[in-house]
């Protein structure tokens, strides 16, 4: 019989494990990182696991998830483990450099640490706190909100591996990256990554985030990516996710943003049990461009959470907001965005919106996109809608002479696509399409009469339908 533990219990759990492993978790640290780690720790034991009495948590509850008995991998797990035997990534004619964590740990026969001849450094955080301590050093724990997140302040003291990737000033990085992060135990198991990414001066990075369990069993993933963008920087960030029903992912990614610098992030959630995305952007520059998207798909029992903040700190700069959800069966779906507009951000353009479906009235999403500003030149605006499929739009696709399965099927997809299409990089952008058709079919046993055919080289599937009618 599975025990079940309180929220005090785990706490206590969790605090009993660190000092039992002190000496494991931070041998690679510089005093610095260990003296950051210890604060965290006390700050954890102050804050502890966030619940449903704080406002940000407020439909979101961990109880459950925090209730199983869990491993904490403090070393590799299955170090023979080949992890080309365990990804196949079909996206075809998509070439990316590939990094992978498994179990919260660089994965094994990976090198661990590559510096390319243009001075880019890819590979694990472990490792680059030892021959890179002062890149690390520079960067980590700058701009996340330990001080204030119970489980960033777990992460923070906890974690002891992830990806780390430096691109210096003035150089870009042809091939996208390609951070993969998998849970492969049959065990329950509590993961806490780290991941570290810094962009010099005019330096551009295309960065593609996948989360993903190979295995059926129960996790708990509790990730803190850190982002640095120096002046006139660009990254393209793209953060997929598709665990299984038993799994929990927290996912807490911070941008910070200096002058002239450009952020696109999309964050595509396929499926999953309980996911929650916490995306700061901290536009400390002037002239920045920050675009946030996001698409979410979620039925049965499942749940997803999007938290996001973007602070405008000085003058003349954008951000744009674009988050859309359909919400089948008795999932749930959080929307809560977050504009802060200081005193001197003036000239600011600030554009929020966030567009939900619910396919059934079992179907709940708690929606609040909301602005606070306090400088008077500003344009800013924002809104949510929440409602069923149109139907006028599907009667019309009926008159075209499709069955109803299918004209929903294509409602649905008209809808998607316009996150979708933000996608910039071609093969990336087809293989999500395909596989939000899929997510869309859901059972459908008809595969071979259904409208949304995924495609291939030689099948490419196109509607002779104005789509501005739906």
């Amino acid at each position: 019989m599975e025990a079940f533990l309180s929220k005090e219990e785990f706490k206590h759990k969790l605090i009993q494990s660190f000092e039992n492993n002190r000496k494991v978790i931070c041998k690679n640290d510089t005093p610095l990182i260990t003296k950051i780690r210890n604060k965290a720790l006390e700050t954890f034991k102050e804050l502890g696991l966030p619940d449903q009495s704080l406002e940000r948590w407020r439909h979101t509850d961990l109880k459950k998830p925090l209730s199983y008995e869990y491993i904490h991998p403090f070393k590799p797990i299955d170090e023979d483990v080949d992890v080309d035997t365990l990804l196949q990534c079909e996206v075809p004619d998509f070439e990316t450099h590939l990094v992978s964590l498994l179990n919260g740990w660089f994965a094994p026969k990976q090198k661990q640490l590559i510096v390319f001849p243009d001075g880019t450094i890819i590979g694990s955080l472990a490792i680059a706190m030892i021959e890179h301590p002062k890149l690390v050093e520079d960067s980590f724990s700058k701009y996340d909100n330990y001080r204030r997140n119970g489980l960033d302040a777990l992460n923070t003291a906890f974690a002891q591996d992830g990806v780390f990737i430096y691109v210096p000033d003035n150089v870009e990085v042809k091939n996208t990256i390609q951070m993969v992060n998998m849970i492969n135990q049959d065990e329950n198991i509590f993961v806490q990554n780290r991941n570290l990414i810094i962009l010099g001066k005019n330096s551009r990075l295309t960065l593609v985030h996948c989360d993903d369990s190979l295995s059926y069993g129960r996790s708990f993933t509790n990730s803190v990516t850190e982002v640095m963008l120096a002046e006139n920087s660009f990254i393209d960030h793209y953060k997929l996710q598709n665990i299984n029903d038993q799994s929990s992912l927290i996912n807490s990614t911070y941008f910070h943003m200096d002058d002239h610098s450009e952020l696109s992030t999309n964050a595509i959630v396929l499926n999953g049990g309980l996911i929650r995305n916490d995306t700061h952007v901290k536009i400390n520059g002037q002239g920045c461009k920050a675009n946030v998207f996001g698409l979410y798909l979620v039925d049965k029992n499942q749940h997803v959470d999007n938290q996001v903040y973007v602070d405008h700190l000085k003058p003349n700069s954008t951000s744009d907001e674009l988050f859309k959800g359909i919400i089948d069966d008795q999932a749930k779906a959080v929307f809560n965005g977050h504009v802060l507009v200081h005193r001197d951000a003036q000239r600011t353009n600030a554009n929020q919106r966030n567009k939900n479906i619910l396919l059934t009235d079992k179907a709940i999403i708690n929606t609040k996109p909301f602005l606070e500003i306090y400088a008077d030149d500003v344009k800013c605006s924002h809104g949510a809608t929440v409602g069923q499929l149109n139907e006028d739009a599907l009667f019309y696709i009926r008159s075209r002479g499709l069955s109803e399965d299918n004209a929903r099927m294509l409602l649905m997809y008209a809808f998607a696509a316009e996150v979708i299409n933000k996608i910039s990089i071609d093969a990336l952008r087809f293989r999500i399409d395909d596989l939000v058709k899929k997510r869309l079919r859901g059972e459908l046993s008809i595969c071979d009469q259904c409208v949304l055919n995924c495609r291939t080289k030689e099948n490419i599937v196109s509607f002779d339908i104005d789509m501005s009618k739906i």
